[in-house]
Formats: C-alpha cells, structure tokens, sequence
C-alpha cells in the first residue's frame, strides 16, 4: 500500500504547507497503519487556484477528448482492482470480498457511466428560437466522506470531469489512502494539471477552507445533514451552487402479499452491509401487525449469522461504534426490545458493534427518528397502508427506499406515496445511470448517470 506525505496539486505531488499530520487507523486491529498531511488553508488555496489556471482549457476540451480521458481514468481503476479494496478494507475495516465487489466495483462502473455520457451528452439543445448551451459550472470543491471512499470520490469528480469542470477534492480524514490512489489513477490517465487536485485534511480546517473559498462555484458535499447545513449556509452567502448529499432514515415497508422471508432477508442483508455505514440504508422495517412476530422471528436469525470479524467488519472509528451503542441504549431505555445482539460490545480489539435488531419500536423513538449509521434494524408495525405511508413519511429524512408486495404494481402504487428520492421494487437492483438524492433534509441535488452530470452545467441561452 503505498502512502504519499504529500498533496496532489497542479499535476504533481507536493509538500504541505504546515506539518501537521492525520493518522490513519485499521478499524479492525486499531493500528495506526500510515499517515497523511492535515492541509491547511493555504493548502486549499493553492489547490483551487491551479484548478481556476487549468479550468478554462479543460472547458475548452471537445467531450470526446474528456470521454477519452475518463476512459483511460477507467481503466487505471481496472488494473488496480485489488489494491483498492486492500486499501479501502485496511482504512474502512470492510471484509475484503465487500471492498472488491462494492468498494472497487461500483466506482468502476460510474466511472466507465461517465467516459459513456462525456462523449454522448447533448451540450447544445434547440428551444424554439433559441441554442442552449449547457457549460462547465467552473471549479467544483468536493467534500466527501469515508463510509464508501472511492464510491463518493468517482460520484463526484468523473460528472464534474465530464462536464468540463476542475475539482478541488477534501477526503474525509478516516479513508485519505484510497483517495491519494485515485489522484496516481488520474495522473496515470493523462488527465492535465490542475484539473483534479487533492487536499487531505481536517473537516473543520481545509473542509471549510474549501467551501467557503472565493474561487470554488460549486461545493459538493456528501455527509451529516449536521455539516450539510452548515457548508449549505456558507455557499448561500457566497451565492454559489451547492449539492448536498446527506443523511437518511430509509424505510422497507412489506406489505401484506409480499414474500416476508424474501423482504426480511434482503432487508436485514441491507442494513448489515457496510456494517450499517450507508447512508441509504433501510434502517426501518415496517411489517403489517399481522405478520410482525413471523418477521421478528426472520429477522432475528437473519443477523445472528453475521458474525463479526467474518461476515460484517468493524465500524469506522472508535467514536463511531461508541456513537451506535449509545443509541442501542437509548433504545432499549425507550421501550424497544433486543431480539438479535445488543449494546455490549463483542470480545477482541477492533470497533465492532454486534449485528443488532430491534423489536417493539414506535415512531416516535429516537432508533426511529435519527440516523445511527451502525448495524441496526428497527422493526415497526403498522396497521394498513394509510398507516404504513405516514410512519414511512414520518422523518426530517427521504433518501431511499423499499416496497414488497404481491406484484410489482402494487408495489408501485405505494412507492408513489413515499417522500424520498429512490425506491427498490421487490428487491431491484442498483443502477448507476439512474439518479440518487433525496428529499426534505436527505439533500439538495441529485448523483449518478445524466441527472448527476447536470449538476455540474449551467446554461446559456442563445437567441436567434
């Protein structure tokens, strides 16, 4: 695993202003396995000026040449498939098959969406008497986070890329190893100087150095709704465009027909994976009163198989797992009952929170409000499906979803009454192409496929 002392900037990698460092720590034995530089906002400020040097030739690069640069981004991420899930699984603590096929995979295939779209995006449309043209937004600031690295890395710098922006990147201080990868990658592709620039750093210090400076047009940023006001109020009073992309409290309402064994499995597979890290997660599970002991029951067995260590990793940080059995606690002193795990942490070094289910929530609770980003189900009941859809609507949050039924219409219908961004109908599958965002207080703006690349033009009406 290689590790750089040193920040990406202007095509080359060099020193950092100061000489403070960030330690990087293995989850999963509590290691200190390498160190970053902590930028500071000099740091940023030399990043976002090569980027404004570079910007106006690379808004100037026919799409093909950026979809040819992107291509060849793609395939540098290929032919390094194993060392990042390596990496991502010594930073993250995420068991290795995960980190291959999620953390590795899913980059790689929004990364080859985006060589696709650069070269067959419409960058000029006909509206009546007039020519469209939808331009590069200028330089983006990229803020993201450690729960899927590389994953909100590609989300953000490839649309941007293919767009005809330049990125100023602040990686979230638990995961910089994959992010300094990815920046050899960009290199390695021939994307030119200035166009991608890499800042590790603290949140507080180069995070903010970065949204709040003058020259940044776009900030994107992907974490707490805490933060996301936060950098959402600064890039307000600069009046300047900014994505959010932010918490969630996604709910997985099995109606009456649907196959309960197949939802409880499928749902409980859901929220373990990552080890609950995801911020899509659907951490609520509402079954009809009919069924909710049967579901229980399911759900139950469903997570006594992932054992930590084996088939579910450690959380992210020390504070992290303290934060997610705290919430355990304030469940069970709310009324709601452990049915699988629980708050005792299991025996061994590493950040691990045992695979829990709850059981007896209400709406009103606390495991049922707010976002505890640990392996942590809570199970509700409902009592028919005016009574479903109000509990499922019934957050500040509307990131994702799921709907089981008898059949797919029916299934439909009801997703059309949820207050959220995206929903899984009867188990569908993840599609890089389609958009991911949220509604209320999950975020502003939308990622992935042409809806995500909108997000980094700006339009100019020509009239004839």
């Amino acid at each position: 695993m290689k590790q750089h002392d040193a920040m990406y900037i202007d095509g080359s990698w060099r020193p950092a202003e100061g000489s403070g460092t960030i330690e990087v720590v293995n989850p999963a034995d509590e290691q200190v396995i390498a160190t970053v530089p902590a930028g500071s906002a000099r740091d940023v400020d030399a990043a976002v000026r090569a980027a404004r040097a570079a910007l106006p030739g690379w808004a100037a690069t026919a799409p093909r040449e950026r979809a040819a640069r992107l291509a060849a981004l793609r395939d540098q991420l290929a032919a390094r498939t194993e060392e990042i899930a390596e990496t991502v699984t010594a930073e993250l603590g995420s068991p290795l098959a995960f980190s291959t096929n999620v953390h590795a995979g899913v980059p790689l295939a929004v990364c080859a969406s985006y060589a696709e779209l650069a070269g067959t995006h419409a960058f000029e449309e006909k509206v009546g008497n007039s020519t469209v043209l939808h331009e590069p937004v200028g330089v983006v600031g990229a803020i993201t986070p450690w729960n899927y690295p590389l994953h909100q890395i590609v989300a953000k710098a490839a649309p941007a890329l293919a767009a005809g922006c330049t990125v100023v990147l602040k990686p979230a201080e638990n995961t910089p190893l994959v992010a300094q990868l990815f920046a050899e990658c960009v290199d390695a592709a021939g994307i030119p100087a200035g166009v991608f620039n890499l800042v590790t750093g603290l949140g507080p210090v180069a995070g903010q150095a970065l949204a709040e400076h003058e020259g940044v047009d776009l900030v994107s940023f992907t974490g707490s709704t805490a933060v996301g006001k936060r950098i959402g109020a600064l890039a307000g009073a600069a009046v300047k465009r900014v994505a959010l992309e932010l918490g969630g409290k996604s709910a997985n309402v099995i109606l009456p027909g649907a196959d309960l064994p197949k939802a409880v499995a499928v749902g409980v597979a859901n929220v373990m994976a990552n080890s609950g890290q995801t911020c899509s997660a659907w951490t609520r599970m509402l079954v009809h009163q009919d069924r909710y002991d049967e579901a229980v029951e399911l759900a139950a067995a469903a997570a006594a198989k992932y054992v930590p260590g084996e088939r579910i990793g450690p959380l992210v940080s020390a504070a992290q797992r303290d934060r997610v059995r705290g919430y355990i606690e304030r469940g069970i002193a709310e009324g709601a009952r452990v049915v699988a795990g629980g708050p005792q942490a299991p025996a061994g070094p590493g950040y691990y929170v045992a695979p829990t289910v709850l059981a007896d929530v209400t709406p009103e609770m606390t495991v049922a409000q707010e976002e505890i980003f640990g392996p942590v189900l809570s199970i509700l009941k409902y009592a028919d499906e005016d009574d479903a859809a109000r509990i499922a609507n019934g957050t500040v949050y509307g990131l994702a979803g799921a709907v089981w039924a008898g059949d797919d219409a029916a299934a439909v219908a009801f997703a059309r009454r949820l207050d959220t961004g995206q929903v899984d109908i009867n188990g569908g599958r993840f599609n890089p192409l389609a958009p991911f965002g949220g509604y209320k207080q999950s975020g502003i703006g939308r990622e992935l496929g042409p809806h995500g690349l909108s997000e980094y033009l700006q339009t100019k009406s020509l009239q004839f």
